[in-house]
């Protein structure tokens, strides 16, 4: 693991963010997420400067890993250093359920 997952790893082991249990480096279909919580279906990638370069690859694994109905959540590796507090809060907002729209014709019945 490079020293953002570590640090990540250590927040997200242990149900420490909103009680969610997340896998590290789990397999789904042909790849490899970094960070997982099954149950609420979302995904955690950590991505490096390779990425930059990768773009392509990326956006075909997300629509992929959406496709199967995951969410997938993406951050620089520098930001795990710089912006700690918003990365924990953005995964946090993700954990949340959201509730259901209302049926069409914008009521609730």
């Amino acid at each position: 693991m490079t020293d953002a997952e570590r640090r990540l790893w250590y927040y997200l082991r242990h149900r420490q963010i909103g009680g969610s249990r997340f896998r590290r480096q789990a397999p789904i279909g042909p790849y490899i997420a970094d960070f997982v919580c099954f149950e609420k279906q979302l995904i955690i990638e950590l991505d490096g400067g390779q990425h930059a370069v990768r773009k392509e690859g990326d956006i075909r694994r997300t629509e992929w890993l959406s496709s199967q109905g995951f969410r997938v959540i993406r951050f620089w590796n520098h930001q795990v250093f710089e912006d700690w507090d918003a990365i924990l809060e953005a995964i946090a907002i993700a954990l949340t359920p959201h509730p259901s729209p209302p049926p069409q014709g914008g009521r609730e019945y």
